[in-house]
């Protein structure tokens, strides 16, 4: 390992920490215990990753990295933390609600539960033990550990995480939230794995939260592994609000079969550092994947994007739209890559970053990239950098809006263009109102989730958005 690795206090308290897991996995599957090992040997390997390496080379990870953190090995029952962390007030959002604390499930009765059509969602350590053939079979495959540090390091040290299996020919009707909270009196370091199984022509919404509910430092390094069936469907939804002095890095890995669709949208509102990597696989023909996010940032906040679409069959369709607002000395990075495999004809794939930088001190470093083999395909990427359009602003302001409102109207209009394909109503309206105050600078992390507003009264957009 460098040098830089050879910094980072954790180094020495990670062979302690595998230890302590690997003897708690107890008579999981008997494939865990040498995935863990074969992990932790790629991790040793890599090393944590620095500038050096051209994937990270805008993202340097070796501040927040430098704190002597600590590591949750227990069980939580709910009781044993307050129920107000995991409170969610968005009005009219009926969903199944699942809670992660410190990496762990936290659950009041059961750890797994089973709901109507033999639909199974809850915790991914007691899947192991009850439905360990399932877990098999899928775990592991989508999120790589050969290359990349921190899917080998989660694989390595998770604790737990959510599990979601939904048999063939099922829709679940309300949609499952995941509310990952991290809050303590200690520097956490937190591992989440969570596994999630679409089989043929099912449907399911998930809502995936990270918030902090105090403001003490922390580092969630988070892997999903996603599998769509054939024609099976899920709208997924990556809400992030965490406080400066935290660190997120969430990797999402999604292997699609025929004429599968995914919807992701990210939604970044708050954080130190977030850096969000998207890997799916369109494994089969007439699979669709639209990618969406929206980031805002101030202060000395750095947000990450990394997407890469791998069109491996012929007849598959992907649309890439990611905006960002970026004030004060925020930086952040977008690097969008789509590959189209030699043989993946009539492949149709679009992408597009877009940003405003309101100060000469923001920064934001974007990279689009088109690698195509095939001749018979209809591809396109594009990038902007800019400010508000003072034309536009005039013309707002001839209509007797204040500049102030009206450089909000048009940061707003800028965001929405995201958030309005959020297709659950309730949630649309809670994530447009937090990205409003948010672009006021009334909003830094919530109460309690990333969905509950810092203030109970509805929030009042004074500006008439038919005038322009």
């Amino acid at each position: 390992m460098t040098k830089q690795i050879n910094e980072i206090p954790m180094l020495k308290t990670i062979p302690q920490w595998f230890e302590n897991i690997v003897e708690k996995d107890g008579q999981a599957f008997s494939g865990l215990q040498k995935a863990r090992t074969s992990a932790l040997e790629d991790f040793n390997r890599l090393g944590f990753p620095h500038k050096k390496l051209e994937k990270w080379r805008s993202t340097d990870i070796k501040t927040s990295m430098s704190f002597d953190y600590s590591m949750a090995t227990k069980d939580f029952l709910m009781k044993d933390i307050l129920e107000e962390v995991f409170e969610c007030d968005v009005k009219e959002l009926d969903s199944y609600v699942m809670n992660l604390y410190k990496g762990r499930f936290v659950y009041k009765e059961k750890p797994l539960h089973t709901l109507s059509e033999g639909v199974i969602v809850g915790s991914l350590s007691a899947a192991f033990d009850k439905y360990p053939e399932l877990v098999k079979k899928h775990f592991g495959k989508f999120a790589k550990t050969e290359n990349n540090a921190f899917n080998a390091l989660n694989t390595a040290l998770f604790l737990d995480g959510l599990f979601v299996y939904v048999p063939k020919n099922v829709t679940v009707e309300k949609p499952l939230q995941l509310i990952n909270a991290v809050g303590t009196s200690d520097d956490v370091f937190v591992q989440n794995r969570n596994l999630v199984i679409l089989e043929e022509n099912s449907q399911l919404t998930l809502i995936h939260c990270d918030d902090s509910y105090n403001y003490k430092r922390s580092f969630t390094n988070s892997v999903t592994e996603i599998i769509l069936g054939a024609n099976a469907s899920l709208d997924h939804y990556r809400l992030q609000n965490i406080n400066n002095n935290s660190s997120l890095i969430s990797s999402v890995a999604v292997e699609q079969a025929r004429d599968s669709r995914l919807s992701t949208n990210s939604i970044i509102l708050n954080g130190g550092l977030i850096r969000n990597e998207t890997y799916t696989k369109l494994n089969g023909e007439g699979a669709h994947a639209d990618i969406l996010g929206v980031y805002l940032a101030d202060k000395n906040q750095h947000i990450d994007n990394q997407v890469f679409v791998d069109h491996a069959v012929p007849n598959c369709t992907s649309n890439e739209l990611f905006k960002g607002i970026l004030d004060d000395y925020a930086r952040a990075v977008f690097n969008g890559h789509i590959l189209v495999r030699r043989d993946a004809q009539k492949t149709l794939a679009y992408q597009n970053n877009a940003n405003i930088i309101l100060t000469d001190k923001a920064m934001i470093n974007t990279k689009p990239f088109l690698e195509i083999y095939a001749d018979d395909v209809k591809c396109s990427h594009g990038a902007t950098v800019g400010q508000l359009d003072e034309s536009a602003l005039f013309y707002i302001r001839q209509r007797g809006i204040s500049e102030d409102n009206a450089r909000m109207l048009l940061m707003y209009a800028f965001a929405a263009e995201v958030t309005q394909e959020i297709k659950i109503d309730s949630l649309r309206d809670r994530i447009e109102d937090m990205v409003k105050k948010r672009l006021r600078g009334e909003l830094s992390i919530c109460d309690q989730c990333v969905l509950q507003c810092s203030s109970p009264e509805k929030y009042n957009f004074e500006i008439d958005m038919s005038k322009i």
